[in-house]
């Protein structure tokens, strides 16, 4: 991966501000398949996370304790790309 390809995140304070949403849905190119969609606070779709690998790398607890852990985990790798949608 080139310099130019490289994927630069927000800052998390940034995301937090612009993430409204973080929703457990079907992937709709692939029904057996699960993602985290990411929404702006105007409900705009910025991106999307595959529910397996962000599992995988949080495992995280049940209830609130690892509802918070999944959305810190990806609120730290929102690309700044979303910026321009």
């Amino acid at each position: 991966m080139s310099a130019e390809e490289e994927i630069r995140f927000l800052p998390f304070e940034q995301a937090a501000k612009l993430v409204g949403a973080i929703q457990e849905e079907e992937d709709v190119d692939d029904p057996d398949r699960r993602i985290f969609m990411v929404y702006s606070k105007d409900d705009r779709e910025l991106c999307w996370f595959d529910f397996d690998e962000v599992m995988k790398e949080v495992n995280p607890a049940k209830g609130d304790t690892g509802r918070e852990a999944v959305t810190e985990y990806i609120l730290h790798r929102i690309p700044d790309w979303v910026l321009e949608l």
